[in-house]
């Protein structure tokens, strides 16, 4: 039987190693970290967000993903087109010629709709549900009466990984001074929306 702590650490490297490759979210939560534009509560939501999917999973939802396939479908569809719909938005932003900084496109967010959006990027990712939900809850509960203590594992990992993403990225503040700076992590962003959406439809 797993101790305590080993099940914890378990959940920390895997959890970590679910959430640390670039994706729509980290994407996000990067962009917005760069521009210091309501940082805390974009850092609270995907923390939290990533606490209710685990404790989920390893509650059991995960076997309840596993046998509704057609919604997991239905969602692909939907966070697909809203991917794609932001990536179209980031590559037009780093086409445009005119200054980052006076661009109407690239205008600070209002809290709301950073809120809204970070929402939308992490609830209409089927993988969240996949890999958070059915992945980890199948690995965890696989940890016996220590389940528990590898989902708090995990979730440490998600603080731990989305604070450093989202406060640290400030630092990146003076190397993208330059407009060009800009259109090139606009132009990242839209690629990795873009083909994160088409993927998922193709998987759908």
């Amino acid at each position: 039987m797993s101790t305590p702590l080993a099940a914890a650490a378990a959940g920390l490297g895997t959890g970590l190693s679910l959430i640390v490759a670039i994706g729509a979210q980290n994407a996000y939560v990067l962009r917005q970290g760069v521009r210091r534009e309501h940082v805390g509560p974009i850092v609270a939501i995907c923390a939290a967000s990533d606490a209710v999917l685990i404790a989920a999973g390893i509650g059991g939802l995960g076997a309840v993903v596993r046998s509704m396939p057609t919604a997991v479908t239905v969602i692909a569809w939907i966070g697909a087109v809203f991917l794609v719909t932001y990536g179209l938005l980031a590559a037009r932003r780093a086409w445009k010629q005119n200054d980052h900084l006076d661009s109407g496109g690239n205008a600070e967010q209002s809290p709301r709709t950073a809120i809204l959006t970070c929402l939308a990027l992490t609830w209409l990712n089927p993988h969240v549900y996949l890999d958070t939900v059915l992945l980890l809850g199948t690995v965890g509960n696989s940890y016996g009466a220590a389940h528990w203590y590898f989902a708090a594992g995990a979730v440490t990992g998600s603080v731990i990984w989305f604070s450093g993403l989202g406060f640290g990225a400030g630092r990146l503040g003076g190397l993208l001074a330059r407009p060009r700076a800009w259109r090139v992590l606009d132009g990242i962003i839209a690629v990795t929306m873009i083909t994160l959406g088409v993927a998922m439809v193709t998987r759908a």
